[in-house]
């Protein structure tokens, strides 16, 4: 789409901080952070939000919610256990979709967010 951010990122035709780039999906770092780790993962292929997606999606969804934990451990959000079992560490994803789901460009896209809980109090 002509004016969509996302595409334009996408695109190279607005700078970003680029953290992963295929031939289907881009990740960059969201420049207003909510988090200490703050990525946007979305296609390059334009569709507008979750709901917009259909059987046609299906791969790149998968590519999305498996590039998700990758980079959360590159940016050190990684759960860990330790010898007991005890889990550390750790990252949220997010996908907003529509206007009463908070969504506020229309492009798909995750947030990933990570580090010492910025969400708490957070639902």
């Amino acid at each position: 789409m002509d004016n969509c951010i996302f595409c334009k990122i996408a695109e190279k035709k607005i700078p970003s901080t680029i953290v992963y780039e295929d031939d289907e999906l881009l990740a960059f770092k969201d420049i207003n952070p909510a988090a200490p780790v703050h990525l946007l993962l979305i296609p390059k292929r334009h569709v507008a939000s979750l709901s917009d997606c259909d059987d046609s999606h299906t791969a790149v969804l998968g590519k999305l919610l498996r590039l998700a934990p990758k980079l959360a451990a590159e940016f050190g959000c990684a759960v860990s256990y330790a010898a007991d079992g005890t889990p550390s560490g750790g990252y949220k994803t997010l996908i907003n979709s529509g206007p009463d789901g908070g969504q506020e460009v229309y492009h798909l896209h995750m947030h990933v967010l990570g580090g010492p809980r910025p969400w708490r109090g957070q639902h």
